[in-house]
């Protein structure tokens, strides 16, 4: 004989209401019932079924993913498992599963986008970035259809739940250590201009730039794809530059790795002639020559933050406001003070 929810509700003495409540994890149930009510599941052996569940609420409770029009760069990145890693974590704890939108350009992202939410395959949607004039979070928008951003919005900040760094800051605090060390003729290597998180990065850098009295070079600003090979091209474009930089405040680890595999090759040694900053502290960062100082983005709780924030959407009908996931200077080897009367040395 089926184990029942009215089984779980009378063994845990609780209405069958709130084991359904349970199982959905609902905000409004303390951890104790919880606890109580999930021994009683697993001492019936009771498994809730929620295709069963999904039809009579008219929930499928999947969490639709809308990747960067450039989707082939994004998986080569590390970046991607590890925000991957956070959403389907922050998704799990709820019984909700994930649902990729695939396409490589962007009418295509949007084609599948309005196929998810006209065709009832999902419950809300994630957008993994944030970019200027983006038409997906437009008809989101128009449909009023529950989404969360990964990337603080260009427009509308005050109205749409979104899970970002603080970017700006960020990059001046990364600025300003390269000025400590007494550096001034400082580049900034970015990824998409029509991304929020390039734009907040590279106003970072020209607010430490700007406070420190030190002019801002346009040929030392450049614009690459977070890749290997887009820190590869950033490197010999500055190497072509008759002043070149001794500092480089990078958008992204891969692109940074790409640029002191360039510069090594062509015979300038990193930090010794050329010092580099760069973003997001994954893995490979401590274990490149030289190990990479890099900003900790915290990478996993954007993507936990993100689901988490989509799922209270649809559980309770409030939006919350934007969340700051911290974020924190990780000092390596990839950087040496210039100052007059210093010692040569590497943080």
């Amino acid at each position: 004989m089926a184990i029942t929810i009215k089984d779980v509700a009378q063994l845990a003495n609780v209405a069958p209401s709130t084991v359904s409540r349970v199982i959905a994890n609902n905000p409004r149930i303390s951890e104790k019932t919880k606890v109580r009510v999930r021994k009683a599941m697993s001492k019936l052996g009771y498994h809730p079924n929620f295709i069963a569940r999904s039809l009579a609420n008219q929930s499928t409770r999947i969490i639709g993913l809308v990747m960067p029009s450039s989707s082939n760069d994004y998986y080569q990145n590390p970046f991607f498992p590890t925000i991957l890693q956070g959403l389907s974590e922050g998704a799990q704890e709820n019984h909700y599963s994930l649902l990729l939108s695939t396409g490589k350009t962007e009418d295509e992202i949007y084609e599948g986008v309005v196929n998810m939410v006209q065709g009832g395959m999902v419950d809300g949607i994630i957008l993994m970035y944030s970019r200027m004039n983006d038409h997906i979070l437009t008809y989101l928008r128009e449909r009023d259809f529950p989404f969360v951003i990964i990337g603080k919005p260009y427009d509308y900040i005050e109205e749409i739940t979104y899970v970002d760094n603080d970017n700006v800051l960020a990059a001046e605090q990364a600025t300003d250590y390269l000025i400590k060390l007494g550096h001034e003729r400082i580049g900034f290597i970015g990824g998409d201009v029509t991304l929020v998180m390039t734009l907040d990065r590279l106003s970072g850098y020209e607010r430490a730039l700007k406070r420190a009295g030190i002019d801002r070079r346009g040929e030392y600003t450049l614009h690459e794809d977070f890749l290997h090979e887009g820190g590869q091209a950033a490197a010999k474009r500055l190497l072509s530059i008759e002043e070149p930089p001794t500092a480089l405040v990078v958008s992204d680890d891969l692109m940074a790795l790409g640029i002191v595999h360039s510069l090594r090759e062509m015979g300038v040694r990193t930090p010794e002639e050329i010092s580099i900053v760069s973003f997001n502290n994954v893995l490979f960062s401590e274990l490149s020559l030289p190990a990479l100082t890099s900003v900790d983005i915290n990478i996993f709780d954007l993507g936990y933050q993100a689901a988490k924030g989509i799922i209270h959407m649809l559980q309770t009908g409030d939006a919350p406001a934007g969340t700051i996931i911290p974020h924190h200077f990780v000092e390596r080897h990839s950087c040496r003070s210039i100052k007059q009367g210093a010692m040569a040395m590497t943080y």
